[in-house]
């Protein structure tokens, strides 16, 4: 009997293949090493591949699907349903295996190497900037402690700085500038270094070529609100026995797209808040009834089902109230 379906759990250097027929029975169990993978699947007749979407999943999906075999990714969350009591290796390719024949699933599509180089731009971006406020925070707190205090903001940061650098300050003990300056050269570091990837080509436009980096094919999703939910931007759910009850939102799909939505939303309703008319529009009647937080949540819902119609149907962006 040939294999018609594999579940691949994928990990460092030893990786668990479960096969079976076009019947469900099993055909081959066995451990693989990282040198023999490949080899394996360039031996076998094509079939379908399904693997957990992870560190490397999609590097080692191009791999395979390099030799006809039709590969799916699908997230870890989707699969834990199929995986038994016991917790190994065997029982995670057995519960992807049968995780991926399942009509009900939704996968992941496999990016190519160009999207996830440009994702690597937005998450270095956000790693320095991460780090960054890590720093301008201990600058702030070691300061204190001798009774330099600045305002709010990484911009005000510049007195501290001018504190530490001149070695004029009465309240700041010489003993303590060489350590400060150490943290002060590190933030110049990582400023100049934010500064250089923000000129990269594409990450002026942050959020749109992070949606795109991110979401090869739109059409994955049957709509715009499931785009939405899929980044977690809609209300998580606790219902039963015919009761609705509705919390706070899901946040269960892609943090950083979401902080960008969010943040962009946010700068949209500062805006509109100078605007004289903002009473007649949609967003000026959402301000008057919600805080500013959860309009920016529903806002940001609006502009992610935007995004996913301009994908997924072709469509330009046609204002509106």
């Amino acid at each position: 009997m040939q294999i018609t379906t594999i579940g691949l759990d994928l990990a460092k250097n030893v990786f668990q293949v479960h096969g079976v027929d076009a019947e469900g029975g099993s055909e081959v169990r066995r451990k693989l090493r990282r040198g023999e993978l490949l080899r394996f699947f360039e031996k076998l007749p094509p079939c379908l591949v399904g693997m957990e979407a992870c560190a490397g999943a999609h590097h080692w999906a191009r791999q395979i699907a390099a030799f006809g075999h039709e590969v799916k990714l699908m997230p870890p969350a989707y699969v834990k349903p199929y995986v038994g009591r016991q917790k190994n290796d065997m029982a995670d390719a057995a519960a992807i295996c049968e995780a991926v024949s399942r009509p009900s699933m939704r996968y992941v599509p496999v990016k190519s190497a160009a999207q996830q180089a440009a994702l690597l731009a937005h998450r270095g971006r956000s790693l320095l900037i991460r780090q960054r406020t890590s720093l301008i925070n201990a600058i702030r707190a070691h300061c204190t402690e001798f009774g330099l205090v600045a305002a709010k903001g990484p911009a005000n940061i510049a007195c501290l700085i001018a504190a530490i650098r001149d070695g004029q300050n009465p309240l700041l003990p010489q003993e303590a500038r060489p350590a400060l300056s150490i943290l002060v050269d590190q933030l110049q570091f990582l400023n100049d270094r934010v500064r250089r990837l923000m000129t990269i080509p594409g990450i002026g436009i942050i959020t749109a070529t992070a949606i795109a980096a991110t979401v090869p094919d739109a059409g994955a999703f049957k709509s715009g609100r499931e785009f939405a939910a899929w980044i977690g931007l809609v209300p998580r759910q606790q219902s039963s026995g015919g009761k609705e009850r509705l919390g706070g939102i899901s946040k269960m799909g892609d943090a950083y797209l979401r902080r960008l939505l969010i943040s962009g939303a946010h700068a949209v309703i500062s805006h509109a808040k100078r605007r004289k008319d903002i009473g007649e529009t949609w967003l000026g009647g959402l301000l008057a009834r919600k805080p500013s937080m959860v309009a920016a949540v529903a806002l940001a819902n609006k502009t992610a089902r935007i995004a996913w119609a301009i994908m997924a149907r072709g469509e330009t962006y046609r204002a509106t109230a």
